[in-house]
């Protein structure tokens, strides 16, 4: 179908100054929705195959939020790969979750373009890449070609009408259904979903943008145009699992000759 231009527009989630209870609000609502509809745990097996060519166990995730997919994509992919384990980090990370064995967070900030030596292994970034600039985004994809870093970058959000529209119809309904889900339950969470519906207007406002910001496979194509040192491959496309598109990048170091 037809794209709509890209646009980089304001999203709340991206500003150091949001309140923390509305920052927590979004992102536990993005990570109560993942746990239910589980659409990353059908890349379990792509993941474990990055695993094996690179010769780690661990998986580096990069603006994880409240954990992103990993408390259900984590055991599938343990199955497939059973040493797996993951590292999740964020500019703003979140204390205190709930992990599966083989996951912990680091809790300093961890900023996406510049990531600490210590910190090897398949660098993974889920429905985050769209919060880059093109020059950011062409950065952060050059620092693991350059390093040699197995690289994987997945994205629900589609650049579309059809879709923007679907976002407009269901969103504040679903963080109306959805917010019973989270636990722990908060009283102001409660009061800012139902009471006062900053929440779901956060929510749909910063949905539109994401989608308005996600990278189509060209344009993935054209931001790992020359990054290609020493044989590492780019490759994009989309996947489809339980009636959902995920758009992804895969980059892959060249093989010692």
């Amino acid at each position: 179908m037809p794209l709509l231009p890209r646009l980089q527009l304001f999203e709340f989630l991206d500003q150091s100054w949001l309140p923390e209870p509305l920052r927590r609000g979004e992102v536990d609502y993005l990570r109560v929705v993942l746990d239910r509809v589980r659409p990353y745990d059908s890349v379990a097996r792509l993941l474990a195959e990055l695993l094996r060519t690179a010769g780690t166990d661990r998986v580096v995730d990069l603006c994880s939020g409240s954990g992103g997919p990993w408390r259900t994509l984590l055991p599938a992919l343990r199955a497939v790969h059973s040493g797996a384990e993951v590292v999740l980090t964020d500019l703003h990370p979140t204390p205190g979750l709930e992990l599966p064995a083989g996951a912990q967070y680091r809790d300093t900030p961890v900023d996406a373009t510049r990531l600490p030596e210590e910190l090897t292994g398949v660098r993974t970034l889920f429905e985050a890449l769209h919060h880059f600039p093109p020059e950011q985004a062409r950065a952060l994809l050059a620092d693991a070609s350059q390093r040699a870093v197995p690289f994987a970058a997945f994205e629900l959000t589609q650049r579309s009408l059809p879709y923007l529209l679907i976002q407009l119809l269901l969103v504040v309904p679903l963080v109306w259904g959805f917010t019973p889900l989270i636990r722990p339950v908060r009283w102001w969470r409660l009061v800012l979903t139902y009471l006062v519906p900053i929440l779901p207007l956060l929510i749909l406002w910063d949905g539109l943008v994401s989608s308005l910001r996600t990278y189509a496979p060209a344009d993935l194509e054209r931001l790992t145009t020359g990054l290609d040192a020493n044989g590492y491959s780019w490759i994009s496309g989309v996947h489809r699992a339980q009636g959902m598109i995920i758009t992804y990048l895969i980059g892959q170091p060249g093989r010692p000759r």
